[in-house]
Parts: C-alpha cells; sequence; structure tokens
C-alpha cells in the first residue's frame, strides 16, 4: 500500500473512531461499554498507520522532501490526535488600558456539548470589554439547559427559530455595539490571550480593518490534528479563494457597516467569504497575525463536510460574480500557486520552532473538576 493510501485509511479509521467514541460518550449504561472498547481499538489502529506512514517517509529522501512541502492549506488533518498545548506566553497576554470593546456573536443550533467548550474557551479569556451573545435556532438537544447555565456571563442569549446560520449572526448583532466584531462557530474555540492581542493590536494600529491568524484544528475531543500557517495577507489571492480562517477573524463595526451590515443570508456555506470580499470592496485594509487565534473543530456533523456541493457551487457563484466569468478550479490553483509556497516556506519555519523546546500549557475548553 502507497503511503498516500495508508494515510487515507487511517484518516478513514480515525473518522469512524470518533463517531463510535461521540455515541459511546452520549450512550447510557451498558450500551456505552463496548463501543468505548471499539473506539479504543480504532484508536490503535489508526495510531498505528500514522505511525507507519511517518516511518516509511523517513525512508526516502524525496519522500520528506515531499512531505516537508505539500501544502497544508486546505487539508483538514494532518497528523495523528496529540493534546492541544501553547506556549505560556499566550497564557500571559494582557489587553490594552483602556481596552476596546469587542462583541463576539456563537450562532448555535443543535451542538449541545460541543457549544458549552466554545462558550466557556470566549469566556475564560477575561477580556474586561466583551459583549458575548449566543443566537441559537431553538435546538432541542440539551443547549438551552447550557445557555441557562451560562446566562449571567453572557451579555445576551436567545434560543427561537432562524433562517439559517447568517441570520442567526444578523440577529446576533444586532444586539451590540462594540467597535470590534467576530462571529465564533458553535463547534469552534478561542484561543488563550486571542481577545487580549487581537485588542492589542487594534488599538495600536488604528488604520487596520480587518484582521486574522492561524488556525489549530481539532477533533471532537479537543486533540490537535493539524494547523494552518498564513502567510502575510494577500488581496490578490482573496479574490481568488478564501483560506482565511474564519473562526480568526476579526473586524472594526465601521468597515461592517460600510460593507452593508450584515451577512448575505442567501448563503449558507461561503457567507464568510462573502464577506471578506464586501470588505475588500469597501477599501478594507486586511492584516495576518502571526498567532495562533482559534481553533477549527472537524467532525461528522459539520455541514462543509455533508454538503460539499453546496460548497463549491457558492463558491462559483462568489468569483463569477467578481470575475465576470466562469473559473475553473484547475485556473484557481494555477493563480494560487505563488501563495501556497509562500505558506510553505511559513509552514516549515513553523515546524521547525516548534521543535524547540519552550514551556508549554494544556489549552482547557472546559472547566477543571473541583
Amino acid at each position: 500500500m502507497k503511503p498516500s493510501e495508508q494515510h487515507h485509511l487511517a484518516t478513514v479509521i480515525e473518522e469512524c473512531r470518533q463517531a463510535l467514541a461521540e455515541v459511546a460518550h452520549n450512550g447510557r449504561g451498558q450500551a456505552g461499554q463496548p463501543l468505548d472498547a471499539v473506539a479504543a481499538r480504532l484508536q490503535e489502529a489508526a495510531n498505528a498507520l500514522f505511525v507507519d506512514v511517518r516511518r516509511r517517509q523517513r525512508r526516502s529522501v524525496g519522500a520528506r522532501l515531499h512531505h516537508w512541502t505539500t501544502p497544508r492549506l486546505g487539508l483538514l488533518r494532518h497528523h495523528a490526535p496529540v493534546p492541544l498545548r501553547l506556549p505560556n506566553h499566550y497564557f500571559n497576554a494582557d489587553p490594552p488600558d483602556p481596552a476596546p470593546t469587542i462583541c463576539v456573536v456563537t450562532p448555535s443550533y443543535q451542538m449541545g456539548e460541543l457549544l458549552q467548550r466554545t462558550i466557556y474557551t470566549v469566556l475564560d479569556q477575561r477580556y474586561p470589554a466583551l459583549e458575548y451573545v449566543v443566537q441559537d435556532g431553538g435546538s432541542t438537544d440539551g443547549t438551552q439547559e447550557v445557555l441557562h447555565r451560562y446566562a449571567d456571563r453572557l451579555t445576551s442569549w436567545e434560543s427561537a427559530p432562524d433562517d439559517g446560520q447568517a441570520d442567526a449572526i444578523n440577529r446576533g448583532f444586532a444586539r451590540t455595539t462594540a467597535e470590534i466584531m467576530a462571529y465564533l462557530n458553535a463547534d469552534d474555540l478561542l484561543l488563550p490571550g486571542a481577545l487580549a492581542y487581537v485588542g492589542r493590536y487594534f488599538a495600536a494600529h488604528p488604520d487596520v480593518d480587518v484582521v486574522y491568524g492561524h488556525r489549530v484544528i481539532v477533533d471532537i475531543h479537543d486533540l490537535q490534528i493539524g494547523a494552518w500557517i498564513m502567510p502575510p495577507h494577500d488581496d490578490a489571492v482573496l479574490a481568488l479563494a478564501d483560506y482565511v480562517p474564519q473562526e480568526t477573524l476579526f473586524w472594526r463595526r465601521r468597515i461592517w457597516d460600510a460593507a452593508g451590515g450584515a451577512m448575505d443570508t442567501s448563503f449558507r456555506f461561503a457567507m464568510d467569504w462573502d464577506l471578506l470580499l464586501r470588505f475588500q470592496a469597501a477599501g478594507a485594509k486586511m492584516v495576518r497575525l502571526p498567532r495562533f487565534l482559534g481553533a477549527f473543530r472537524v467532525h461528522g456533523g459539520q455541514k462543509t463536510l455533508v454538503d460539499t456541493v453546496g460548497c463549491v457551487t457558492e463558491s462559483d457563484r462568489l468569483r463569477e460574480r467578481l470575475h465576470a466569468r466562469t473559473m475553473s478550479i484547475e485556473e484557481v490553483h494555477a493563480r494560487t500557486a505563488p501563495y501556497m509556497r509562500r505558506h510553505i516556506v511559513h509552514h516549515t519555519a513553523h515546524r521547525v520552532a516548534a521543535r524547540v523546546p519552550l514551556p508549554r500549557q494544556l489549552v482547557r475548553t472546559r472547566p477543571a473538576d473541583p
């Protein structure tokens, strides 16, 4: 079996293991025990395959070179799950004084347990000028119990039917006034110190309208399975493809208002790219920050994984709107190739730096046990 085929098999097994583990976690009594055993066996098999792939790659100089020079942007699994740890300075970030107000809106529907982790990572930032709104679409899976539990720490929350994710985001932002804006989906995470870092950057750079950073990729158990290391922002590439990690994106209210002041509810998948393109058309100055700001979660219930045709259709629609013609994926890849080469350089530098034995801490996504 080729290493690429073996890696694919390991990925499939790991996805099945995650699904089984989630069922076991939500099960009751004896029903969960055999599923736990199956999930454990699948974990062993997946880890063995990942290890064997790495062993094979180390045997050949050519294979090792290919491994180090393959773009990671667009891929959602890079390695076997490992604990998510960050350097100590992430946990010691201080906001500016005075701190610019930041609002975060979390759209949610049937996310239950994952929503709880998302809320925790936002509130645990302890940012002094935060407006945090959760807009739920009327979930019936225990979400409202989670919202009641955190109600006294949220600026506001609502659980009522809506017209989709974009509509939920618009409803949430309608109840905010903060200068800096962001939305964080109910299955993603903010990383420690993100709000303080972003607030300090905006305070020091009044000419910047939009910022984003690097992305960590996690699985259903909050274990890291990859990372997107972003090269500096490129307006020309944004007009071809959206590689901006949405969970790391923050912008000023002034550019939100200039771009129409609302998410386009006709989009179900590419709403964030549409917003970025409207920011660009309004003259926004965008900057990629050299820091991990958020974590994107890969799990079986994601709509982008379930309906890939919808994602492609909406992306094609935006390219045609912008360029007044259809564009093949081959052309997109060819025109974004220089950006990908820059990404490889930055990603390689990050991998080298990650081997430096700096003090690191485990990222918590829920309160510590009493």
